[in-house]
């Protein structure tokens, strides 16, 4: 039994790695819609891991600026997970309502994930060891935005501190 798992495990992480693109990924929205990131080739793609009791969380609101003003050049998707400090504790509906009423987000939300740790989501594991312009490796804290260009691959990541307007986003876009 325990080299049926290993060789499976093995296989799974094998495809895992060799996923060119984001294509083949799809997610749960935060409303429970299951959407394939195919339905987005051609347009560039920011993901960004939040949370709503966070020294970062009023960044909500530039990434809602973002998409007001960029919204035909790039898809903002919000992943709330509670990895650092369970600073995201709520319900997706909690998640939706507060960023709702506190920020007017209107740009795409993910159903509530892990974004590091054993039980890391599969598109997170895919993203964190991705080759680009910027670095590799785990998630460190909310609001990492990770950029992802019209062919689907990973071209840039930004810290949290990194601020969605800043000049250094987009520019990329």
């Amino acid at each position: 039994m325990k080299t049926i798992f290993t060789t499976l495990l093995i296989a799974f992480n094998s495809l895992m790695f060799a996923q060119e693109n984001i294509y083949s990924f799809s997610f749960e929205t935060i409303d429970n819609q299951t959407v394939s990131f195919e339905k987005y080739k051609g347009k560039k793609i920011l993901i960004v891991n939040t949370a709503s009791k966070c020294g970062f969380t009023p960044q909500y609101k530039e990434l809602q600026e973002l998409h007001t003003k960029h919204g035909d050049k790039v898809v903002i998707i919000g992943f709330p997970a509670n990895n650092f400090g369970k600073q995201e504790p709520g319900t997706n509906t909690e998640i939706v309502t507060f960023c709702q009423k506190n920020y007017g987000v209107t740009f795409l939300m993910a159903s509530k994930i892990s974004v590091k740790g054993k039980d890391i989501h599969p598109l997170f594991k895919w993203l964190t060891t991705q080759n680009n312009q910027s670095f590799s490796g785990a998630i460190r804290w909310n609001f990492e935005k990770i950029l992802i260009d019209e062919n689907g691959k990973v071209i840039k990541r930004f810290r949290s501190k990194v601020k969605p307007n800043s000049e250094e986003i987009t520019t990329e876009l």
